[in-house]
């Protein structure tokens, strides 16, 4: 005996029925060559094809998760890899903190996409304001995930600078302060220091980890501790001798506390760094703002792809006499580096 169905059954039945049908007429379409490129608006389509939008617009998304299509909010479906990139036509929003908005790589973007913008203290972009940019530069520490998914499901180049978003890939532009800083640990623990302070920004360990890397290989009866420019003066007087900092910006700081405080520089503390900087405030390893600008173009001209990529910048060693084997005299401080040392910029 045929099974009963309930009006409510068959016209599910139907209805799942026509909705399969009409996900292979559309792929048909595609795979026939009579869509192509860009892909009509979801209105146009549901009348060709005799249904509602709804029901098109589900098609549409199914057949995008299997790969056949590409569906970008704001710019329409598309015929897998048909879809144009974004490129660099149009300004670029640089998110950052009022501090990285008067840096040197801030305004070399902006000099280089003239009406680019930048913006801080984000919690949400409004879908008109963000559709203006061409390419997003994240040089902030604590940009939420939130706007970062809404630039990517736009499909907007984002490029974020010196850190890794933790929800989503994006392509990046580091410096390599893992090699800077230990390479620098190295040659402070084989001068005889024995307490070393990395200052780092809240929430990073780049620069600890890489201290503890080199101490465990160099010197195991080594000292590492943590803490912000700031606080500097009071771990001094705990006995350390020796500081690296993350960036030139907490060099030039730290620099600043110890002049204040009547603390030489080298004489009673050598003062290392690595990051981004015209002219370094102190010895250590730096890339150009030149260099790490003209990589985050590089990035963002080449439009958004579906593979993230990372560009690792090396920076150059720069003596600036601020460092003593431990034990020196203050005498020392003028004495002629023995060497130089450099490795070129990789990207």
């Amino acid at each position: 005996m045929d099974q009963i169905r309930s009006p409510r059954q068959r016209n599910h039945t139907g209805m799942s029925y026509k909705f399969q049908r009409l996900r292979e007429r559309v792929r048909q379409a595609v795979t026939s060559g009579e869509l192509s490129g860009k892909l009509p608006g979801e209105r146009e389509l549901a009348k060709r094809f005799h249904v509602n939008a709804k029901t098109l617009s589900k098609a549409l998304t199914d057949l995008a998760a299997e790969g056949l299509l590409e569906r970008s909010i704001g710019r329409g479906t598309f015929v897998k890899g048909s879809e144009p990139p974004r490129t660099a036509q149009g300004p670029w929003l640089l998110i950052c903190t009022p501090e990285d908005a008067e840096s040197s790589v801030a305004q070399a973007l902006v000099r280089a996409n003239p009406g680019s913008q930048t913006a801080h203290g984000l919690v949400a972009l409004r879908p008109s304001f963000i559709n203006q940019f061409a390419g997003v530069v994240d040089m902030a520490s604590d940009t939420p995930d939130a706007i970062l998914r809404d630039l990517i499901v736009r499909n907007i180049p984002v490029v974020s600078v010196n850190r890794r978003p933790a929800a989503y890939a994006t392509d990046a532009v580091r410096i390599d302060a893992p090699f800077g800083a230990e390479s620098l640990a190295r040659d402070l623990l084989l001068a005889g220091h024995r307490r070393v302070l990395a200052i780092e920004a809240r929430n990073q360990t780049t620069i600890t980890t890489a201290l503890r890397r080199a101490a465990a290989r160099y010197a195991p009866d080594a000292s590492i501790d943590t803490c912000f420019p700031r606080e500097v003066c009071v771990a001094l007087e705990y006995g350390a001798t020796a500081v690296i900092c993350d960036s030139a910006t907490s060099a030039v700081q730290t620099l600043e506390l110890l002049r204040q405080h009547d603390l030489d520089v080298p004489g009673r503390v050598s003062v290392v760094a690595v990051g981004s900087a015209s002219e370094p405030p102190c010895t250590g390893y730096f890339v150009t703002p030149e260099q790490e600008a003209d990589a985050i173009q590089q990035l963002l001209r080449r439009g958004a792809t579906n593979r993230p990529t990372t560009l690792w910048l090396s920076g150059r060693f720069h003596d600036r006499g601020t460092t003593l084997p431990l034990g020196d005299s203050a005498a020392a401080i003028h004495a002629p580096a023995s060497h130089e040392r450099s490795r070129a910029v990789a990207v």
